[in-house]
């Protein structure tokens, strides 16, 4: 009963960032075509028609444009190219993002060497600025794609919903360990097979079966609140390697987006699913916690208030399926 309240206050602590409108990250792309010439691709979140988040790029001092920047809006995301000129190259120097900080907006950034070499970086409103490093060494290619798969994860609340009816309708204990352990092993065979490009499937729908599958489990949940056990809570590890291989495609959508540094594929694809586990598993943590923290209070409670969690995270779920069906 506790961990009924618990989980549903829990939801109720996501419900912004659920029912709220999705901000993608914005983007930022230096390709270095010379040793000091520089193509640049900036884009930004749109707000509605025409308008755009106030984020302006800040190059060191000594950069000049080589040509001005062309801007269009597209899919209600702004961008712009241009390129530019900058003396000694842009080594050791530092990129800031003007206006970041007043947002809740992050900004993917990839700065591409001559010899196909990436840095790729996360900003975020906390840290704003970050300085252009020489060609990455496999240390930084880990580090860089560790965190994000930790960020992708932990904004991906479909993601965490899902995961938390499993946590539910397991239980917890050693069931979880096999349910979160297959899940993990069928998700990073299809993220792999599609950020090498072997699998293509469009994100739409890749997108409408994942919030489906929670709605599958969260059904689940409350038939056997109702004494029916259905096959997820006798076989949870079949249905999570089942939905497993369709949460990563998703996965692979938030690595696309980075992209592979070359000369460390291996390197970045390992430890961005590392990096998703990461995040599996503090969430997994912190929700736990929560729960034995929980028990530790005496909170009397009707029987029908098990059903929330379920009816709450089968709700919103539903309403993703409404929603993501709508743009097809």
């Amino acid at each position: 009963m506790k961990r009924a309240l618990l989980i549903s206050a829990l939801l109720a602590a996501l419900a912004p960032g659920v029912f709220g409108h999705e901000v993608r990250p914005a983007y930022l792309e230096l390709h270095q075509t010379a040793p000091e010439t520089y193509d640049v691709l900036w884009k930004v979140p749109g707000q509605g028609e025409n308008l755009r988040f106030g984020l302006y790029v800040e190059f060191p001092a000594a950069c000049t444009n080589v040509t001005p920047p062309r801007g269009s809006m597209v899919n209600n995301a702004f961008s712009e190219r241009w390129t530019m000129k900058c003396p000694g190259g842009l080594t050791g120097g530092t990129i800031h993002i003007a206006g970041l900080s007043a947002t809740v907006v992050d900004v993917l950034v990839r700065v591409e060497h001559p010899d196909g070499s990436a840095q790729v970086t996360r900003l975020t409103p906390s840290a704003p600025s970050f300085i252009v490093e020489a060609v990455p060494g496999a240390l930084g290619v880990a580090r860089t794609y560790t965190v994000l798969g930790i960020g992708h994860i932990l904004t991906g609340i479909d993601h965490l919903l899902f995961i938390l009816a499993l946590l539910i309708i397991t239980g917890g204990g050693w069931k979880l360990v096999k349910t979160v352990t297959a899940f993990t092993v069928s998700h990073s065979i299809t993220l792999t097979l599609a950020t090498l490009g072997y699998v293509h499937i469009p994100q739409r729908p890749v997108e409408a079966t994942i919030a489906l599958s929670i709605v599958f489990v969260a059904a689940e949940i409350v038939r056997g609140r109702r004494g029916r056990k259905g096959i997820t809570a006798r076989a949870p590890w079949v249905v999570a390697f089942s939905f497993g291989l369709m949460h990563g495609l998703g996965f692979a959508s938030g690595l696309s987006e980075a992209g592979l540094p070359v000369g460390h594929i291996p390197t970045a694809l390992l430890f961005f699913s590392i990096g998703v586990e990461t995040g599996h598993f503090l969430f997994i943590g912190v929700v736990l916690s929560l729960i034995a923290l929980a028990r530790r209070v005496k909170l009397p409670a009707p029987q029908w208030v098990r059903l929330i969690p379920p009816y709450a995270i089968g709700s919103v779920a539903m309403f993703w399926v409404i929603q993501r069906i709508s743009v097809f």
